[in-house]
């Protein structure tokens, strides 16, 4: 796991009384972040601005995203590196030569290999240094000098033991051992026989500040050219450094130096005001022994550890105070000093003075506020209010946890919010004597001053409230504000007042309050810009800070726009003191509550620096080139590198395919499971108002083989191959059906023509039946009609045979004629029996003929059937009982009745009705 961690400050402990520093930020890194030893010996920065270390048996390369590691050919300890143009010039045991980054890949070119150079007395030699001077390549042992100039190599032996050489103003001075400085002009050594005072020492830096030129020595500490001599360094810290032995130094600015001791960390000295600051692994280093000293283009500084590496950000306006003993806990409030600070925390009131951190005795428990009047302190304390004034902290009033403190608008007085609600102070230099609201007895967070006797106040958990009270402090009104605004949610609500406006923050909405009203009203600029925010931090009239994302930004306000700027989460992770988090103002300088201290800032304005972004991007750990084409599922990571590695160094956004704007985590990108075709990765950085496009990535993704020109030629083939027997098929199948549709259908024609004969034969067997039944029925009728009058004939017949044999006289003969004529007539019953049966014989054709005819009389009826039993009229006569003619006559009414065509014959329409 990387060892990348936030580095504090840290003390010289004692019981109350304890050292502290207010330091630059610091990152380390060690061997689980880099993969390789212990000693980092030399370091450099490269042209591509990345670093480059000489690890013992390794060479590492920091890009500010990922770590490199390599080794020679030989595998030898590497001492020294250097950057020249694009090369990085190597130093070993034997060999010296050149790394080239290549693809990805960092090569390594020998200069030395088959020259012969380490033979004899030098074959034991280890090249220590690298430098330039005079347009040539100087590669350092302790006893030679090898010079790289147009192609070729020269060495120069050195009559004497050496610890390094330094180019100060294109001069070389080689530090011997034990004999003092020579200066060499390519030729010959020269002893500077003016700095006798250094000789026998050890030198382990030269460099030059102004006119004057500094020698570090590895025992005596620093000494000073003034004149024709030198002098030993004229500062308190000199005396330290003797006991502490120096490794390295350089100025890293005008009159700033850094100083790397053997084993007790690094010195940072500020010339001109003599102060200095001192790193150690107590308050920030990871290993005490400094062996090389490197300054990088932002003029920060990297150290080589003797175990580790270390990058300072000296330069950074960020200043961190953290107290990682525990003693000062989460600080609440912040007050200024006139030589430090007053930090009220969860553990009491400490003071910051002079790089001392003490206990304020007495003052045990919570502090929530702590308000500066004049040269004395009032504090808001857990267990009531509290006055600090000439070291004497006196418990003034029992109002407990007195949240905010603040003039009266309209009287000379302070308004204090404590536990218990709202509290005046009646005198304004007077703390012991007060009064609260009556009636508003909940613990108010926050408040402000609307009107003379107006306040309105959250609550610490939930609700807004306005109230108005008179002269004598009486509460006139209460009003909860959210509750007649129909606002549910009203947790945590915000007040917060900018330049001439009062704006709430109520369940992640900004709202301004009609006073006249009591109505909220949505803030329309607030709310397009500052929606869903989790804090908002005061500071002053013209900006204040934002928590959003667990980031914080710093926001300024040019007309309509904001500017955002954002502080490095480096800084402050995990250590923001949550919603109860403040930014104090003082003298231009800007500090921020932590858990266990807080962040310094010099500056609240946006100075953003023009970021320059190269997009680095690795298929299977190799280099690629824009616009490559990359096989399909496999996975892309890209690294996006930046000019710079501190404070400068701006938050990365990227956006991929024209998606929204994501933030990058540390630098580096992972895609997976990307779509064929054209992807584009666009990265941008932030000037605090809009986001500056900085650099873009494409790449092609190539078609999975299953979707490859062959393959879709031979899937189209296979697709036609398939159709096309699938349609020799389906025409086969096809013609088959028509065949076995054919027959079926010859086959249903056989039997519907089958089916129609029988039926029509089975209709005319039942017409014919019918018929044959009519005709029967109408046979039978006739038959029925004429054996009735045969048998009456018959009788009567038989009765005159009789009566004529047995009469003789006419007269009566005539008589007993007459009388079985009429006796053997028809009688009634008989006929309306015998119309009956005629009736009930021709049902159906009755009902027929009333159907079609309803206009028909019961004698027309009669008629009808007659006709139907194919009686001729003068059959019908009788029956009737009407004469010939009669029957004629009725023919031709009924005929007329039932519209009947004179062509049709009228017994024939009977009998087929």
């Amino acid at each position: 796991m990387k060892g990348r961690f936030l580095i504090w400050l840290l003390f010289f402990i004692s019981s109350e009384n304890f050292a502290q520093e207010l330091l630059p930020f610091v990152e380390n890194f060690t061997k689980t972040d880099y993969k390789g030893d212990n000693q980092v010996w030399n370091l450099t920065q490269g042209e591509d601005k990345a670093f480059y270390f000489a690890n013992n048996h390794y060479f590492l390369r920091y890009d500010g995203v990922k770590w490199e590691r390599y080794s020679l050919p030989n595998k030898t300890i590497i001492r020294s590196v250097f950057a020249h143009q694009d090369k990085i010039y190597c130093g070993s045991y034997n060999e010296f030569g050149y790394w080239k980054r290549k693809k990805g890949i960092m090569q390594y070119f020998s200069l030395s290999k088959g020259k012969n150079f380490f033979k004899g007395s030098s074959k034991n030699e280890e090249i220590w240094k690298i430098f330039r001077a005079n347009n040539k390549l100087y590669f350092q042992s302790f006893n030679e000098l090898y010079i790289y100039e147009n192609q070729t190599i020269k060495k120069v032996e050195i009559p004497f033991l050496i610890s390094y050489c330094y180019v100060i103003d294109e001069q070389i001075y080689v530090a011997s051992v034990n004999k003092g400085v020579y200066l060499f002009d390519g030729k010959q050594f020269s002893p500077l026989s003016k700095w006798d005072a250094i000789f026998d020492n050890v030198i382990h830096g030269i460099d030059r500040n102004q006119k004057s030129t500094y020698i570090f020595t590895l025992k005596n500490g620093v000494f000073v050219e003034q004149g024709n001599g030198l002098t030993e360094w004229q500062h308190p810290l000199n005396t330290i450094l003797k006991k502490e032995g120096i490794n390295a130094a350089q100025f890293y600015k005008t009159d700033q130096l850094v100083i790397g001791t053997v084993s007790n960390g690094v010195y940072i000295v500020q010339l001109k005001t003599g102060k200095y600051i001192k790193i150690d692994r107590n308050n920030g280093l990871s290993n005490n022994t400094i062996l090389t000293i490197s300054i990088d283009q932002e003029k920060d500084i990297w150290l080589g550890l003797d175990n580790g590496i270390s990058h300072l950000e000296i330069n950074s306006p960020y200043r961190i105070f953290s107290d990682t003993t525990g003693e000062l806990g989460s600080v609440y409030a912040i007050s200024s000093t006139p030589n430090g600070y007053l930090l009220g925390s969860n553990h009491g009131v400490f003071k910051y003075e002079n790089k001392q951190l003490e206990f304020v005795t007495g003052s045990q428990g919570q502090v929530w506020n702590i308000q500066q009047i004049g040269q004395k302190y009032i504090i808001g304390h857990n267990e009531g209010t509290f006055l600090l004034d000439m070291n004497q902290f006196v418990k003034v009033n029992p109002l407990n946890g007195g949240w905010q403190l603040k003039r009266d608008i309209a009287a000379p007085r302070f308004v204090q919010s404590n536990y218990l609600g709202i509290a005046f102070f009646a005198e304004q230099d007077n703390f012991t004597s007060f009064k609260r609201l009556n009636t508003v007895y909940r613990p108010i967070k926050d408040f402000i001053q609307i009107g003379p006797n107006e306040i309105v106040a959250s609550d610490s958990y939930r609700g807004l409230f306005k109230i108005k009270y008179d002269q004598n402090l009486e509460v006139v009104s209460y009003v909860n504000l959210t509750e007649k605004n129909q606002i549910s949610n009203d947790f945590g609500v915000k007040i917060f007042q900018y330049k001439s406006e009062v704006l709430y923050y109520i369940h992640s909405e900004w709202y301004v309050l009609d006073h006249v009203t009591d109505v909220l009203k949505k803030h329309e600029l607030f709310n397009e810009h500052f929606k869903g925010i989790s804090q908002i931090i005061p500071i002053d009239d013209s900006s204040f800070g934002i928590l959003k994302d667990n980031l914080l930004y710093i926001i300024n306000q040019n007309e309509q726009h904001f500017s955002w700027k954002l502080i490095a989460p480096k800084y402050y992770e995990g250590k923001i003191v949550n919603n109860d988090t403040r930014i104090f103002n003082f003298n231009h300088q800007y500090l921020l509550n932590l858990d266990d201290g807080f962040l310094l800032f010099e500056t609240n304005k946006n100075d953003f620096t023009k970021q320059s972004i190269t997009i680095e991007a690795y298929l299977n750990e190799e280099l690629i080139e824009n616009e490559t084409k990359i096989p399909y599922n496999q996975s892309l990571e890209l690294h996006f590198l930046s000019d710079f590695y501190g404070n400068k160094k701006s938050p990365l956004f990227y956006r991929q395919n024209g998606s929204e704007l994501i933030p990058l985590i540390e630098g580096k990108l992972a895609l997976n499971n990307l779509t064929s075709g054209q992807n584009k990765i666009e990265v941008f950085y932030t000037n605090g108002v809009d986001y500056v496009k900085a650099n873009e990535f494409t790449f092609y993704v190539k078609k999975p083989w299953y979707l490859s020109f062959w393959m879709i030629v031979l899937y189209l083939s296979f697709i036609g191959l398939i159709l096309f027997i699938y349609y020799r098929w389906n025409k086969i199948r096809y013609q088959e059906k028509l065949k076995l549709k054919e027959e079926e259908l010859k086959h249903h024609k056989q039997i519907v023509e089958l089916e129609l004969e029988a039926e029509n034969k089975l209709k005319i067997q039942d017409y014919e039946k019918h018929i044959l039944e009519m005709q029967i029925q109408s046979k039978a009728t006739e038959l029925a009609g004429k054996s009735l009058s045969i048998a009456k004939q018959g009788e009567m017949i038989e009765n005159i045979q009789r009566i004529l044999e047995h009469e003789n006289e006419l007269l009566q003969l005539k008589s007993k004629i007459r009388k079985v004529i009429k006796a053997n007539a028809l009688n009634k019953k008989e006929w309306e029996s015998f119309e009956k049966n005629i009736y009930q014989s021709h049902d159906e054709f009755v009902q027929r003929l009333t159907k079609r005819f309803p206009q028909l009389t019961s004698k027309d009826i009669r008629l009808c059937i007659y006709l139907k039993m194919n009686l001729s009229s003068k059959e019908i006569a009788p029956l009737m009982n009407i004469s010939y003619r009669g029957v004629e006559l009725h023919r031709y009414r009924l005929r007329k009745k039932i519209n009947l065509d004179a062509d049709i014959n009228l017994s024939t329409f009977m009998i087929n009705l």
